[in-house]
């Protein structure tokens, strides 16, 4: 298991603009997936639910 104190002292030691591009990284991750959640609504109706029934 690694040392969390070594992996704290690495994330404090990257350069901002490497933070600054994986909070933007995470931000369109998020945007995406909320974006494609009414495109996996039909999963969620109950009409279709015979077809997964085991």
């Amino acid at each position: 298991m690694p040392d969390t104190n070594a992996l704290l002292e690495i994330i404090q030691s990257l350069p901002p603009a490497r933070i600054t591009a994986r909070e933007q990284e995470r931000t369109l991750t998020h945007a995406a997936t909320a974006a494609s959640e009414p495109s996996f609504a039909i999963w969620n109706n109950p009409d279709y639910a015979a077809y997964d029934a085991p």
